[in-house]
């Protein structure tokens, strides 16, 4: 076996151990290098990592179903499946800056989880024909503005967003609530085989995972965190779109909500979402395209304002200037080089890399875009 399906054994591990979640997970990467090395660390000195302790350490030594972890290896071999795990290029950026984003997830498809233009889009499992109808034509709308299409393939608004998608020929992905082995609902498998043409499927568990009810608020985790922005075209006062808005408020994404009627119950979540300022009041796609600049002369202006080096802050100065042409830096060198705190030098990088000047490359080293 080599060093990569090795990895890949203890990553998908480490995600079954009990008591660890991607928080501790990822802390535990972070400490000791890669999954495989926490897997043989001693128990003395996992426990002493921050927020582990005695309990979590014990239930990563007392582990032992890596069969189960080889057999997942050969079906995502077998199928095809990308295993994209947080620290490398191919995992969802915008995903990775959210703190509890899954350490890997299990991709199928021809869709690039980085794509320049990320939409989610969310609502109702049953929809009215109002909502379907604004839905079709908001997305009809951005048809050529290269923006992809994230739902979760649920019946209603979801099934709508992936359909309107693939007849405008956009790329839409699909976040589901289960493993790979299976498609749910069934009735939609037809439309996630298209899908698989023209966009992709993407989970955060392993086959012979059933969609159950704990799985959806990580389903909405990664629909909301993979996106620029969620479009919230119909919902009720409760519902998962509005725990997706909420984790995408939590993780700073622009909301847009689609007004309905003042008593129409089917409404009432966006409704809410826009008097509580959550969300912008969306009346067709232009909105969407003016509020997040996706206008392409939009594109050369907010390209032309990033050459003036002014407009940056001292500190996002400062690091850019320790750049030559076409240099790769490490992490620890910037830290080295510009003297700033960790906290202070992350956030500078964290922000240069949403301004679209600097990109992350595996290994926690830096370029020039």
């Amino acid at each position: 076996m080599h060093h990569m399906e090795q990895d890949n054994i203890f990553r998908i591990a480490l995600t079954k151990v009990p008591h660890i979640g991607s928080v501790q997970g990822k802390l535990l990467i972070e400490t000791f290098g890669d999954a495989t090395a926490v897997f043989k660390t001693k128990k003395s000195l996992l426990e002493k990592v921050d927020g582990i302790g005695q309990i979590r350490a014990d239930a990563i030594k007392r582990f032992s179903d890596f069969a189960s972890c080889e057999k997942e290896l050969k079906f995502i071999e077998q199928q095809n499946i990308q295993c994209l795990f947080y620290t490398e290029e191919n995992y969802p950026h915008r995903l990775r800056h959210c703190h509890d984003a899954p350490i890997i997830l299990f991709f199928k498809g021809n869709a690039n989880c980085n794509a320049s233009r990320i939409l989610a889009v969310v609502g109702t499992r049953s929809n009215t024909f109002y909502g379907k109808d604004v839905c079709e034509t908001i997305i009809e709308d951005l048809k050529n503005h290269d923006i992809m299409i994230v739902s979760g393939l649920a019946y209603g608004i979801d099934t709508i967003a992936h359909k309107a998608a693939l007849k405008n020929n956009m790329p839409t992905v699909a976040v589901l609530a289960h493993g790979l082995d299976r498609i749910y609902p069934y009735q939609n498998k037809s439309l996630a085989l298209k899908m698989l043409e023209q966009g992709g499927l993407i989970t955060s568990f392993v086959s012979q995972t059933n969609p159950d009810k704990q799985n959806f608020p990580s389903r909405n985790r990664i629909t909301a965190g993979m996106a620029d922005a969620l479009l919230v075209v119909e919902t009720g006062e409760k519902g998962g779109s509005l725990i997706t808005a909420e984790i995408a408020f939590s993780y700073h994404k622009e909301i847009f909500a689609v007004p309905g009627r003042v008593n129409d119950p089917k409404s009432a979540g966006c409704l809410r979402l826009i008097k509580n300022q959550k969300a912008i009041l969306v009346e067709s796609a232009a909105d969407i395209i003016q509020n997040m600049a996706w206008g392409d002369q939009q594109k050369q202006q907010k390209k032309q304002q990033l050459s003036l080096f002014h407009e940056l802050t001292e500190a996002q100065q400062q690091v850019i200037s320790h750049f030559k042409n076409g240099d790769t830096l490490h992490i620890e060198k910037l830290i080295a080089a510009t003297g700033f705190a960790g906290s202070a030098l992350a956030s500078a990088l964290l922000s240069l890399e949403m301004l679209d000047i600097l990109e992350c490359l595996p290994g926690k080293k830096y370029r020039i875009k």
